[in-house]
Order: C-alpha cells, then structure tokens, then sequence
C-alpha cells in the first residue's frame, strides 16, 4: 500500500496480463515474428497458463495474510476493551493490489512477470489501513503486533516522526505474516499503515485532489495542503492530551460501583431502582 495505493478498496479481481505478455519470457521466434511451429504455439501456451495460475494461486496467500493480520488486530482491540473499557482501534480497512498494478509495479523495476519476482520484490500485495482514535495508539497497537512470535517485522517508515514534505502523516510496517493452508506454512510479505482519524482523512483528500486534471498554481496547493496538515497534527495531539487528562482524573469508585461495573463486563445489567 504506497502512497499511490491511499484509496483502499477490497479488489483485485481484473485481470490484465494480456496487455503485457512481452513481459513473460516469450520464445524468440514469437517475438521476432519468426516463423513458429504448432508444438511451439501450445508449449509456450501451455508456460504462460501455468505461470498466471502461479500467480492466481499467490494472490490466495496474500488474501489469507490480510485475514491474518485482521484477525491479530481486532483481537488487540477487543483486548483494550474489554481491560481498558475502551477500543484503541476505530476501523481496519484492507486490500489486495490488482493484477494490473502488479504488473506495473514489476515493470518499474525492470523485471519479468513471475511467482519469484512478484515473491521476492514486492512488499505492499497484501494491504492493511489501520485507523486508530489518538496518536499514541498507533504506536501501542504497532508494538503489540510486531512482538508476537508469529510475525515478523522487516522494515518500519515513521511519517509521524518524520512527515513527508507535504504533510503525509502515517506509520508504516512492512512484516512478514505466516499462513497456512494444507501443504503447509509460508510466510508473505504485508504492508500496514497505521494512522489516526484525522491523518486519515487528510491523506484520503490529498490524494483526492492529486488528480484533479489542471492546478493554477501547484506550490500554493502544496502550501496550504501542508498548513491543514499542520493543524490536524495540533488537534491530534491536543485530543490526546484531554483524554489523558481524563484519564488522570478519574474519581475514586466506591465498592459497590467498582462491583456493578465488572458485572457489566460481564454483560449483567442490573435493573437501575
């Protein structure tokens, strides 16, 4: 999930390998406009169907690594309300690149359509948005998924600590995630990016206004664009210094409250007098 990737849907269902079989490793007869035979036509067929039924095949590891992390994350939250009485997590959103951006992406680096490069070189297939309710929940929630045993953490952007120039705020993890299916396990990479309300819907209108056709006067745009950011960035932290301040302020229960309010957590409501 780049930057480019920002607008997250559930996908990946177009399939565009038609527009870019020069990519595959063709014979050079049929490149050439040589002239081929029939048993040539049907092996190299026969090559092109296999590796795109690799690939199909790839696509349903990155599927179950979404689920994965899904799973880890809305358990994490559950956790946090049920011992904290509130939910760290405000939505988790995901997808599955296309095919098509696949091949884009494969292109930019100058490599081949294959199960091994797409594997090996690309990181952001699979696709988790985490939206948190307060800054310091991201890193909270970043923090107790990376230590469990299962997952392994390759490679970590701050753009909270350090923004992009226009402003992009967001944490991003690239990890790899085990799944299993009947054959066994492998682990697939992933990318999460973590960010709170407010980031979020500054970068969804960025990335909006990105491709508006014609822009008078670009740097003004990216000026003003950078100051939102910038105050967004305030009113994240000043909510969550309030809500610590809350937090700190709490009034003492007494015994019986304290009673009434585990046997809520227990789903028991009493009857109010």
């Amino acid at each position: 999930m780049n930057d480019e990737d920002n607008k997250i849907i559930m996908g990946g269902s177009d399939d565009g390998f038609g527009d870019d079989l020069e990519q595959i490793n063709l014979p050079a007869e049929i490149l050439s406009g040589q002239s081929i035979s029939t048993e040539m036509i049907f092996s190299t067929a026969n090559e092109m169907l296999d590796e795109m039924l690799n690939i199909k095949e790839l696509m349903l590891y990155y599927s179950a690594a979404i689920q994965e992390i899904r799973t880890k994350l809305a358990i994490l939250n559950k956790e946090y309300e049920v011992r904290y009485q509130r939910n760290p997590i405000h939505s988790i959103q995901s997808r599955l690149k296309s095919q098509v951006s696949i091949m884009q992406k494969l292109e930019k680096k100058g490599l081949l359509i294959s199960r091994e490069n797409i594997e090996e070189n690309l990181y952001d297939i699979a696709g988790v948005r985490v939206i948190c309710s307060y800054e310091d929940d991201i890193y909270r929630m970043a923090e107790a998924l990376v230590k469990q045993e299962d997952i392994e953490l390759v490679q970590t952007k701050d753009y909270i600590a350090n923004p992009k120039p226009n402003g992009y705020r967001s944490l991003h993890l690239i990890v790899k995630v085990p799944v299993y299916f009947e054959e066994g396990m492998k682990k697939v990479f992933a990318e999460i990016q973590i960010r709170t309300v407010a980031m979020d819907f500054w970068a969804s209108l960025e990335h909006q206004m990105k491709y508006k056709k014609k822009i008078a006067d670009p740097e003004h745009i990216r000026e003003q664009l950078k100051q939102c950011s910038d105050m967004i960035t305030l009113t994240d932290r000043y909510m969550m210094k309030i809500r610590k301040e809350m937090d700190g302020i709490e009034p003492e229960k007494s015994e019986v409250e304290q009673l009434l309010e585990k046997l809520k957590r227990f789903g028991i409501q009493l009857p109010e007098e």
